[in-house]
């Protein structure tokens, strides 16, 4: 509960009341005013020195006490508090600064690092965690935040160590909140509207933020969804309808949409976060406006947008029609629309990111309060402890390393006039097959090092001649007769004679992989390089090969036809953007 909630006038911010804890060295946030037991009530502790006739004035104090700009503390004393207060004030400082085994006031700069924990990394519209620093904040934000029941999907540890992270983040169409009436579908449960998963390299060092097209057509799968009543029903997968349906018909949850976006990329998804119309407004307006950049005045309609050209900075229902409008841009398409957000959301990152942010008690409250009322989660990722385990992994990236790209889509062409797009069939492959591989789009000089010499530690070592090398390869991929395909290539132009096609893999598999026994190691490397196989693909085993025990090949939805190397890209051509540069939507 706020300060006003507990009846106090003033209208005092529960931001502003940050005041020193000589016990701990930390700022805590006073939810009180009446110091001593009410203190001990609310689960913080009373400073030394400040008895109830100095805590009378706590809150002016406090005020003054907050870490503000350049996150300096003001030593300043009230004169309203009297000679008592004063004295409580100055014996909170001393006892912060001096005397054996008492713990010294922390330095701007570590006060700084705790404040990159409260704004964590974000995207879309939303991707902000909030330290638990105190049990008051703990439960006011945990109370903050909705979750849906997801099943056995995503990765129930929070935070997949060693491992990429993929996070789809949804933005819904669903009329919630004042004002919202004219946007989006009238009565719709909330279409997936906009849709970015997010995937963090292995090593943090990086991110790749790609939109999907609402009116992209795909296939939805068959999709399990928990009932109120803890059961659990199957709703039928529909074939080639727009990807927005994915949520909120039929009965459709976000575990649906993750489903859809798995199948459609290839890339399991870990969490999802969920946001709509409402969460546009109140974000932007806690960070105090986000800045974008228009190539000509915009006067839209439909969405209400009106502003003239050049840089202009939006909060409120003025953000909302800029992420919601497209009749503003030069085609009109909701293609054009996704630029305009992804320039929105890259310039939400750095403010979230920037020092105004970080040194303002006040601006983060308000901020961490808006987001966790924002969002709905999945219920592995449900407490703020959890979001802030998620925020501090997306905080090591920096911001010019996160790219924001769209799925490579065409025109539908089985539309006269096309409305609707499909997966672009050269490209969303080379896209998916470099996320696949987590290599970044951008320059990350740390990842391609590691890239190449986990690629030239593959290939060190001695290669069997392809007449020693002997493999079994199965057809796990989506190409019908991939598997004799590649034993024909193999043996007639690379003389690897004891290929044997074993038809169909037991299932289907994403990724193409190379099954060995150590005995086998260079056998493997030969035909590593013969396909272009990446250093990903190998599956060394434990014992060694026995007698005339072949190794296994298991052709993927990677697979591309014999000949072609497998190794996916390291570089593509299409258009992307980074969130540290603004480019003027036209």
């Amino acid at each position: 509960m706020d300060a006003q909630g507990r009846g106090r006038a003033e209208e005092i911010d529960p931001a502003d009341q940050w005041v020193l804890n000589p016990d701990t060295g930390d700022y805590e946030l006073r939810l009180n005013n009446s110091g001593g037991d009410s203190a001990r009530a609310s689960g913080v502790s009373a400073p030394r020195g400040s008895g109830r006739r100095g805590a009378g004035r706590e809150g002016d104090g406090a005020r003054r006490g907050t870490p503000g700009e350049g996150g300096r503390r003001s030593r300043e004393v009230p004169r309203q508090g009297g000679r008592r207060a004063a004295q409580g004030t100055r014996g909170q400082e001393a006892a912060a600064d001096t005397g054996a085994g008492r713990r010294k006031r922390k330095a701007p700069k570590a006060r700084r690092k705790k404040a990159l924990l409260w704004t964590g990394g974000v995207m879309a519209f939303l991707l902000v965690a909030v330290s638990a620093g105190g049990y008051w904040l703990y439960q006011h934000f945990n109370g903050n935040l909705s979750s849906v029941d997801i099943g056995d999907r995503g990765n129930k540890d929070v935070v997949t160590a060693n491992a990429p992270l993929n996070i789809l983040v949804i933005g819904t169409d669903k009329r919630t909140g004042e004002g919202n009436e004219g946007y989006g579908d009238k009565g719709s449960a909330g279409h997936a509207d906009t849709n970015i998963l997010f995937h963090v390299s292995k090593d943090r060092t990086n991110a790749t933020a790609v939109s999907i097209p609402r009116d992209l057509m795909t296939n939805i799968p068959d999709c399990r969804t928990k009932q109120p009543d803890g059961s659990e029903t199957t709703i039928p997968g529909t074939q080639n309808v727009r990807f927005n349906t994915s949520l909120g018909q039929d009965g459709r949850d976000p575990g649906c949409t993750m489903d859809t976006v798995k199948q459609l990329t290839g890339l399991s998804v870990d969490h999802f976060m969920m946001v709509d119309f409402n969460a546009v407004k109140t974000l932007s307006t806690a960070v105090g406006g986000v800045d974008i950049c228009l190539a000509h005045a915009v006067k839209d309609d439909k969405s209400h947008l009106d502003l003239p050209a050049g840089p202009n900075t939006v909060q409120g229902e003025d953000a909302l029609a800029f992420v919601r409008t497209r009749h503003a841009y030069t085609n009109g398409s909701d293609l054009d629309r996704i630029k305009g957000q992804q320039q929105f959301i890259g310039s939400m990152i750095k403010e979230m990111k920037s020092n105004d942010t970080l040194t303002s008690p006040k601006k983060l409250y308000k901020l961490a309060d808006a987001a966790t009322k924002a969002l709905t989660v999945d219920s592995a990722i449900n407490s703020v402890p959890k979001l802030t385990t998620l925020a501090k992994e997306l905080t090591k990236i920096d911001t010019k390393n996160i790219t924001f790209v769209t799925l490579p889509v065409i025109d539908n062409p089985a539309e006269p006039t096309p409305i609707t797009v499909v997966v672009d069939p050269v490209k969303a492959p080379q896209l998916l097959s470099m996320m696949q591989e987590d290599t970044s789009l951008t320059e990350v000089a740390a990842q391609k090092k590691a890239a190449k010499s986990k690629q030239d530690a593959l290939l060190k070592g001695t290669k069997a001649a392809a007449a020693d090398v002997r493999v079994d390869v199965y057809n796990g991929g989506g190409i019908a007769g991939a598997a004799q395909q590649t034993v024909t290539w193999l043996q007639n132009d690379k003389g690897v004679l004891k290929s044997t096609n074993k038809a169909n893999a037991p299932a289907k598999a994403a990724k193409t992989t190379l099954e060995y026994a150590p005995n086998q190691a260079d056998q493997a490397r030969a035909l590593a390089e013969m396909m272009g196989l990446p250093a990903s693909a190998m599956k060394p085993g434990t014992k060694d090969a026995v007698g005339l025990q072949a190794m296994v090949l298991t052709l993927g939805a990677d697979f591309k036809g014999a000949g072609t190397p497998i190794t996916g890209p390291t570089k593509i051509d299409i258009p992307k953007s980074s969130a540290d540069k603004q480019v003027c939507a036209k």
